[in-house]
This record gives C-alpha cells, sequence and structure tokens, in this order.
C-alpha cells in the first residue's frame, strides 16, 4: 500500500467514468436514506455519521451498478456497507456528547484521528479494534465544502510509535494493548512535523489513503458551498486479518 499511495499516504484517482457512475447510484441510495434514516445528527445537527448507510452488496455494486475495482488500484475483495458521511453548513457546533475540549480539537484540529484504534471502556482507551487495510473516500456530490485532510508522511510516524509500544507484547495480543499514550505522543508530533493538506475531489474522483495516515474533515468555512443534502463522501474501509498485518504490512 505505500507504493500504491505513495510517500505521503495518500492518493488521488480519476476523473473515471466508471467511479463516476458508481457516485450517481450511490447518491441516489444516499438521498433515499438522509430521507428515510432514524439515525441522529452528531455536533449540533451537522454531521451525519452514517456507518454501514449505503446499501452496496459485499461486491461493491449499488443498484446493480458495478463497483469501480478497474479504475482503482486495489485488488477486488468483499466490502462491507460503505459509510455515508454528510457534512452541513457550520460544521462543527458544540452538542452534549463531545466535552468542550473534544469540540475544540475538533474545529481546530479537524478531529485528526486514526482510523480503527477505537476508545475502550470507560477511560476510553485506545486499542486497536478495526484493522482495516486501506480507507477509499468516493464523493457523492459536488462541492469543495469541509474536505477531507491529511497530514503527509503521518502514516509512517504512526506506525514506528504504534510498533515500538506493542513490539515487547505477543502479536495475538495487541487488539488489547492500551495505546493512548503512544498514539497521542506520535500524533503531536505529526502536528509538529508533517504537513496539513486538504483534499477536496468531486464525483468520478476517488482519494485512497494509507490506513495509518492522519486524516480528519475540515471545519464548514463562511463561503463554502453545496448542494442542499451537504457535502456527502461514501467511505470503504475493509479488514485485515488482524493487528499485526494492518501494523507491519506495506
Amino acid at each position: 500500500m505505500v507504493k500504491t499511495v505513495g510517500k505521503g499516504g495518500w492518493r488521488r484517482i480519476g476523473s473515471h467514468p466508471a467511479i463516476a457512475a458508481w457516485a450517481g447510484a450511490a447518491r441516489t441510495a444516499a438521498l433515499q436514506t438522509l430521507a428515510t434514516t432514524s439515525e441522529d445528527w452528531r455536533c449540533g445537527g451537522t454531521w451525519f455519521v452514517g456507518v454501514d448507510a449505503l446499501p452496496n452488496e459485499p461486491d461493491g455494486s449499488i443498484h446493480g451498478t458495478p463497483f469501480p475495482w478497474a479504475a482503482l488500484p486495489l485488488p477486488a475483495e468483499p466490502l462491507h456497507r460503505a459509510q455515508l458521511s454528510v457534512i452541513r453548513p457550520g460544521y462543527p457546533q458544540p452538542s452534549p456528547e463531545e466535552t468542550p475540549a473534544a469540540f475544540a480539537f475538533r474545529r481546530d484540529r479537524d478531529a485528526a484521528h486514526l482510523d480503527g484504534l477505537l476508545p475502550i471502556g470507560p477511560e476510553k482507551q485506545r486499542m486497536v479494534k478495526e484493522p482495516h487495510a486501506w480507507i477509499l473516500g468516493l464523493p457523492l456530490n459536488d462541492t469543495r465544502a469541509s474536505p477531507l485532510t491529511v497530514w503527509e508522511g503521518s502514516h509512517e510516524l504512526l506506525r514506528a510509535a504504534l510498533f515500538k509500544a506493542l513490539r515487547p507484547h505477543p502479536p495475538e495480543t495487541w487488539g488489547g494493548i492500551d495505546l493512548t499514550e503512544p498514539y497521542q505522543q506520535a500524533r503531536r508530533e505529526v502536528f509538529a512535523t508533517c504537513r496539513r493538506i486538504e483534499l477536496p475531489a468531486r464525483p468520478g474522483e476517488a482519494t485512497l489513503l494509507h490506513r495509518l495516515t492522519l486524516h480528519g474533515v475540515a471545519p464548514w468555512q463562511p463561503n463554502d458551498t453545496a448542494p442542499p443534502e451537504g457535502r456527502m463522501i461514501a467511505y470503504l474501509r475493509p479488514q485485515l486479518a488482524s493487528v499485526e498485518d494492518w501494523l507491519t504490512r506495506s
């Protein structure tokens, strides 16, 4: 994957008609989901998280439109239902589910995070519970508002820090090791040394991230515009067999 995405830990793909066709079908499904869902919007009503919200098949097809494997530098594999991430004007807003410090981090640092490293238990210890193979973002409508953000080269800093913390333990136990402190220290190093870039994309394009790349969502700016439904992106993150694969594979 490092060679696939380059040293920066990300790659823009397309524009390609097969990606555009899938995005069109997914947008139709997304609008149906938003019209019928009972899921609450977070961040003061400005973010629809939408985990597993799109009705794609395991082969990635949606409403009969095939997934654009041929346009992607990825081998075809079974897929989960895609996340539907939707951002509305004003994102982010304070909300009861976030502390003031968490809101400030979302506003000032794009809620930068490493996918798969989840807060576990009452102390919210960070553990690798979802060892993703890669992260693929597929824009479903045409807007540059609240784009995906990444810290270039962060995947190698995070890999080194987490491997140092896990190496003393048997690999089969890595998913149960508290990584809160080394992760937070590595994230501070990323902020200090890696360039933050914004990656807006349009339907027909895709953004591929290395699974260890630190990334987030930029706040909605006063001059940002989007269709009435807001900024919509579908995300896919198939999982690897083990945390060891997640950390040591290229």
